[in-house]
């Protein structure tokens, strides 16, 4: 059996997030396991922006998706290799949409005497809101005026 390691924010769900993850564990086989390290809040509001939905609900929705085996939430100390180390996955899987070097990454896990192998998802879900931060422009741009009555 093989452990496959994919990882991302997962702020607002959508599509594309359950094809990556479906097509993620395809890299390992007919009985892997799919293993999701989820960013951390300061992780993301270092590198993106701040999120929209908390580190921990994060964790729990991408924890209930059917190929997720298991779902955990990335280190905080900057090492972000460290969470390889302790996962031990045979394939570490890029998403299509993930601004992610796989040479630097294979070189950093064989550095480390890891045995992990860095492939990339090639399946992108193209759609009008194939992305979080498209969500959220289109949120910003809505107009909801006395819309919202039912929602505190």
């Amino acid at each position: 059996m093989k452990k496959v390691m994919a990882s991302g924010t997962f702020d607002i769900l959508h599509p594309g997030h359950g094809i990556y993850l479906e097509e993620a564990k395809k890299l390992g086989g007919d009985d892997a396991e799919l293993y999701v390290v989820i960013a951390r809040d300061s992780t993301v509001k270092k590198n993106k922006r701040t999120p929209i939905v908390g580190e921990n609900q994060r964790r729990d929705l991408i924890q209930m998706l059917k190929p997720v085996d298991e779902a955990v939430l990335g280190n905080e100390d900057g090492d972000i290799f460290k969470i390889v180390e302790e996962i031990d996955p045979d394939i570490i899987a890029i998403g299509p949409d993930q601004c992610h070097n796989e040479e630097k990454i294979q070189e950093e896990i064989n550095k480390r005497g890891l045995k992990a192998k860095v492939e990339r998802v090639n399946v992108y879900h193209d759609a009008k809101l194939d992305s979080s931060c498209k969500i959220i422009k289109k949120i910003k741009n809505t107009d909801f005026k006395d819309k919202l009555d039912d929602c505190d």
